[in-house]
């Protein structure tokens, strides 16, 4: 019997993530997986729920960001002593203080600062920093950078801490894969490309349907009432194979209803902010909307990529940082229309910095820390922790001065209102970093 409940679980905690990675499903799930418990197992319930309490926004930038051309130390003999081609002229950075500012493209989130929306947090990365692309990442998605392989990721593991049997919405990745971060040993958020990439299109799909809508007015032969065939309605009954086989079909088909439900929402959405083009813009865009949909996701993840400028950094960063600008300002106008700026938090960050010095190629190679910025109407504004000296560097690099984990850490506790200890492991200092 226990492993008829695990097999059960397993279904519903993977499966999700199978049905909207995939087309169909496997003749061997589709037909195989009967020796499963019944549906008062799991009840599957979020609470809380993103429909109308907090929501998180997690924005990867992928490849390494540069942070000393993201948030400038302009003030800084330093910075244009080692940096004299792909430097920033003090003159045409957005001044924050008296010694760093943004981005010359970063006015839209220089606005957002100036009206008391936006912050950065300076110099974030962690003890003997990894500078390795693949190795990074998995230190930041999964904040333990003590275990070589890791199998969860720090957001996974607050699903698993506070969402066990939660609706499979309760997080949803933009993009091809689910990233580790998302990744928990018992929950498994879900992860589609496009909006119409998640839905089950599998061979008995006509039966699936019937099976969520037909009423529980015929009892069978035996006059015992058998599985309950409404979703959601719940009966303690005896287990038969049949009852079994329509438990997975209305499993599979929550999938589906969930996926008519984002395209019922992608289709009817519409917006006057204007997202840059491509994947990060139209990632934000459907984030937007399933916001504006009342979905209960609490946590969305997005990427953008590119950001690994070993060579001729100047204008790809520069078009990198128009088109995070752009997406940042076009999402945020979007909050603000809907009313739901107060309640969204924005966090964002790279696997590492980059190092202080320019190369041969006028680029910049794998570095350390680097900022990361915090977006919402309830973000205390402005920068929050000490910019790294750039005349004390560790072999060229940036020495951290704000570990990571301690923004996890505030994010966990002041936003999504979880403790931090069991998903980081360890209890790191908290950051003033929105009004509670």
């Amino acid at each position: 019997m226990l492993e008829q409940f695990t097999t059960r679980r397993i279904f519903l905690q993977k499966g999700m993530t199978l049905l909207a990675a995939t087309s169909t499903i496997p003749t061997f799930l589709d037909e195989t997986v009967l020796a499963v418990a019944s549906a008062d197992d799991v009840h599957r319930t979020q609470q809380p729920t993103g429909e109308d309490g907090k929501v998180l926004v997690v924005v990867q930038l992928s490849g390494g960001n540069d942070g000393l051309s993201t948030v400038i130390p302009y003030a800084d003999d330093n910075y244009h002593r080692l940096r004299p081609v792909i430097g920033h002229d003090a003159g045409t950075v957005h001044k924050i203080d008296d010694y760093v500012g943004l981005h010359p493209n970063l006015g839209p989130v220089a606005d957002l600062i100036q009206k008391g929306k936006a912050a950065v947090v300076q110099g974030v990365g962690y003890p003997n920093p990894n500078r390795s692309h693949f190795r990074s990442m998995d230190i930041w998605q999964s904040a333990r950078p003590e275990q070589q392989i890791e199998t969860s990721g720090w957001l996974g593991r607050y699903f698993d801490n506070t969402c066990v049997g939660c609706d499979p919405k309760v997080g949803m990745a933009i993009g091809q894969q689910l990233p580790l971060a998302m990744q928990g040993d018992r929950v498994m958020p879900l992860a589609f490309e496009r909006p119409e990439a998640f839905r089950y299109n599998g061979p008995d799909k006509d039966r699936y349907q019937k099976l969520n809508f037909e009423a529980v007015n015929v009892p069978p032969a035996s006059g015992k009432p058998d599985l309950p065939r409404v979703r959601g309605q719940t009966t303690k009954t005896a287990i038969t194979p049949a009852g079994e086989l329509d438990f997975l079909h209305r499993t599979a088909m929550d999938a589906q209803l969930s996926s008519d439900k984002v395209l019922q929402i992608m289709r009817q959405y519409q917006t006057s902010s204007q997202y840059p083009p491509g994947e990060f813009g139209q990632g934000l865009r459907t984030v937007a909307a399933m916001i504006r949909g009342g979905l209960p996701t609490r946590v969305y993840y997005v990427s953008l990529g590119g950001f690994d400028t070993h060579a001729n950094q100047r204008n790809r960063h520069d078009q990198l940082m128009k088109q995070f600008a752009m997406g940042i300002q076009a999402f945020w106008k979007d909050m603000e229309d809907q009313k739901n700026d107060q309640r969204v938090l924005m966090m964002t960050f790279s696997e590492f910095g980059r190092r202080v010095a320019q190369n041969a190629s006028n680029g910049t190679d794998h570095g350390t820390a680097a900022p990361m910025f915090l977006f919402g109407s309830s973000v205390k504004a402005g920068l929050i922790g000490r910019y790294p000296s750039l005349a004390d560097l560790d072999q060229g690099d940036l020495k951290f001065t704000t570990d990571f984990r301690s923004v996890y850490a505030s994010i966990l506790q002041s936003w999504l209102d979880a403790p931090s200890k069991p998903v980081l492991g360890h209890q790191f200092p908290t950051l003033p970093i929105v009004w509670v």
